[in-house]
């Protein structure tokens, strides 16, 4: 399935593909603060609607995961990292989705904060 998703101001659009069968939540310092549910897809399923000079980039810690936000509404919609097999993955956040129902998934809470 195909879904759309944005930031609040619309200067990051983006399609995703894929199925979408349970979301993940992290209590690491940033994720907690942000309220993130995300969904995991391979990079290549991700593709962005807008220009890549709309994605304003946070990283911190070991600089493995790129936080992308929106500089100008400050909502996060997704963030990239490469799995433990050297996959590049997408890590979407489900509340930036258009049209979808979030609350009725099963949620994986990950325990970021002990890493």
């Amino acid at each position: 399935m195909k879904y759309k998703g944005s930031c609040h101001c619309g200067q990051i659009a983006f399609e995703a593909e894929g199925e979408i069968n349970e979301v993940m939540e992290c209590n690491c310092s940033i994720c907690s603060r942000k309220g993130s549910r995300m969904w995991f897809v391979p990079r290549d399923k991700l593709r962005l609607l807008t220009p890549d000079e709309n994605l304003a980039t946070y990283m911190f810690g070991e600089h493995t995961i790129r936080h992308h936000f929106c500089a100008e509404c400050g909502i996060h919609p997704f963030g990239e990292a490469t799995d433990p097999s050297g996959n590049r993955m997408a890590a979407i956040n489900v509340r930036c989705l258009e049209d979808f129902d979030f609350t009725s998934l099963p949620v994986k809470h990950f325990d970021g904060r002990s890493l």
